[in-house]
C-alpha cells in the first residue's frame, strides 16, 4: 500500500496531481473503496450559535436525536465543552442509502469565553433538539463589602 502523497486540497477537493495521474481508489477484500480523507476522524463537530445580552453569554447548538444522559458540558471560567453521543436506533447496510449526510457518533465541541462567567450558576437546557446553555456574566461593576473579623 503507497502512501498518499496528494496534497490537502487534492485530498479535500478529490482531483489529482497532473504529475501523478494516480487513481483515488484502493482495493479492499476484492471490492473498489474511495479513500476518505476524514478516515480516522474520531468525533464530530458540533455547529453552535454564541451570543450574549447584557447578562448572560448563550451558547446554542442543534443536537436532535441525543438524549440528556449522552451529553457531557464542561464549564470552567474561560471555556466550554460540550461533548456526547448521537446514536442510531437501528442499522442499514450502506447498499441500501440514497443519502447518507447525518453525523452519527461520538461529537464534541469547545468555545473560548472572552468575558468571565459564573460558572456556579450557568443552566442547560434542550427543547425540541435545540440545547441552550445559559452563563451569566460576572458583574465587575458590583461592589462586596466584607465584615471584619476580630481576632
Amino acid at each position: 500500500m503507497t502512501k498518499d502523497k496528494r496534497s490537502f486540497f487534492e485530498r479535500l477537493t478529490g482531483s489529482v496531481s497532473a504529475d501523478e495521474g494516480e487513481i483515488s481508489a484502493q482495493i479492499h477484500d476484492g471490492k473498489t473503496k474511495k479513500e476518505d480523507w476524514l478516515e480516522g476522524t474520531d468525533e464530530g463537530q458540533l455547529t453552535v450559535d454564541v451570543f450574549q445580552t447584557p447578562e448572560e453569554i448563550i451558547i446554542q447548538s442543534t443536537i436532535a436525536g441525543v438524549k440528556p444522559e449522552d451529553l457531557d458540558i464542561s464549564i470552567t471560567q474561560d471555556m466550554v465543552t460540550i461533548k456526547g453521543t448521537r446514536r442510531k436506533d437501528f442499522e442499514t447496510k450502506e447498499d441500501n442509502y440514497y443519502y447518507h449526510e447525518l453525523y452519527w457518533g461520538k461529537f464534541a465541541r469547545s468555545i473560548l469565553i472572552s468575558e468571565e462567567i459564573d460558572a456556579d450558576e450557568a443552566e442547560a437546557t434542550i427543547k425540541n433538539g435545540l440545547l441552550t446553555i445559559r452563563l451569566p456574566k460576572i458583574d465587575k461593576d458590583r461592589t462586596h463589602k466584607i465584615k471584619i473579623k476580630n481576632s
